[in-house]
């Protein structure tokens, strides 16, 4: 909710309009976001930059049951067309093995 705050803060403060400020906000909030198409989206795009870009060192750092656990959270917050992308990142075979894990149960 802060974040969301603040990003609307920002768009007021550059210019935007109180709607397209208030629709950033909502965004941000997630309101909606398995019905909303861009709020969707955006979810998508969060959870492919985690498993592209931190996944594999967050995993490391974490046991098997937390990963797998996390990875059935992010996987349900996706999309169709996100576990499709997701489905094609380049990932160390431990990190592959953790993702079908946590598809399978």
């Amino acid at each position: 909710k802060r974040q969301a705050e603040m990003a609307s803060q920002i768009c007021l403060d550059c210019g935007y309009g109180e709607e397209d400020a208030e629709r950033v906000a909502s965004m941000i909030r997630k309101d909606n976001f398995k019905k909303d198409e861009e709020t969707q989206i955006l979810e998508d795009v969060a959870c492919l930059v985690f498993l592209d870009d931190q996944f594999e060192e967050f995993e490391k750092e974490h046991d098997e049951e937390k990963i797998v656990t996390i990875l059935k959270k992010t996987w349900g917050k996706m999309s169709e067309k996100g576990h499709e992308l997701a489905l094609e990142i380049s990932m160390s075979d431990r990190a592959k093995n953790l993702v079908t894990k946590a598809l399978s149960t």
